[in-house]
């Protein structure tokens, strides 16, 4: 299962009032393990940036000045995520910002039912309690020292770790399932998943151990519960 944490930042609170996105930045889980995968991108917004939205994360005009326009990195996004779900700390705010500039673009809206909101998660999970991403690095003791301004890819980092402990710890489908093929020495491991043995090992049982096996469980008499797996 392919998950994309999501994070943005922008120029304010609503895209319908002229605001933009700054920046965006995204990381890739698989079967909720880190893959390495990420997605970054800063993005001119073709207007000035206010002060109160400079001081939450310090992109300021002159740097986003030669940076490319939404238009330029709309479908490149788009590829990226795909059909994968979305895990976005308040997702409303990002999904609204996101769909108006792929509106604008003419580009296929993302679905509303796509994100997950790790906000709603942990407010159900800690109802009454704060439920900022820094609230939550605090409880779940994740560092998060590094975050002295907002910034769409570091957020997104911390926000995986924050949603892999509200669903239920960092390994939450720890299985030891075999792989079918490890990657070669030196081959790139970027697009390498685990995946199922296609058909299973033969027994290593010998014939005589089956035999004793089942010459011992037939003593047991009929209500054995061995004999269920036999069967």
């Amino acid at each position: 299962m392919r998950e994309i944490v999501l994070d943005t930042e922008t120029t304010g609170f609503d895209p319908h009032s002229g605001d933009r996105i700054v920046e965006i930045g995204a990381v890739e889980l698989f079967n909720h393990m880190p893959t390495g995968e990420t997605y970054h991108q800063y993005i001119n917004p073709e207007r000035s940036m206010p002060q109160e939205a400079f001081q939450v994360h310090g992109l300021g005009d002159d740097f986003l000045r030669d940076k490319p326009v939404f238009k330029r990195i709309g479908q490149a996004f788009l590829d990226f995520i795909g059909d994968a779900k979305l895990i976005i700390h308040n997702a409303a705010f990002d999904m609204k910002f996101l769909n108006a500039e792929l509106g604008w673009m003419g580009l296929p809206q993302i679905p509303w039912e796509q994100a997950i909101d790790t906000l709603e998660i942990a407010r159900r999970r800690f109802p009454g309690s704060p439920a900022s991403l820094d609230a939550l690095c605090r409880r779940f003791n994740i560092d998060n020292s590094s975050r002295t301004l907002h910034g769409a890819l570091l957020d997104s980092e911390i926000l995986a770790e924050v949603y892999l402990e509200l669903i239920g710890g960092r390994q939450p489908d720890f299985s030891l399932k075999v792989v079918e093929k490890a990657p070669e020495p030196g081959e790139d491991m970027g697009n390498w998943r685990p995946k199922p043995r296609p058909t299973p090992l033969p027994s290593r049982l010998t014939e005589a151990e089956k035999n004793a096996h089942a010459t011992f469980v037939g003593g047991m008499g009929d209500t054995a519960i061995w004999r269920k797996y036999d069967a």
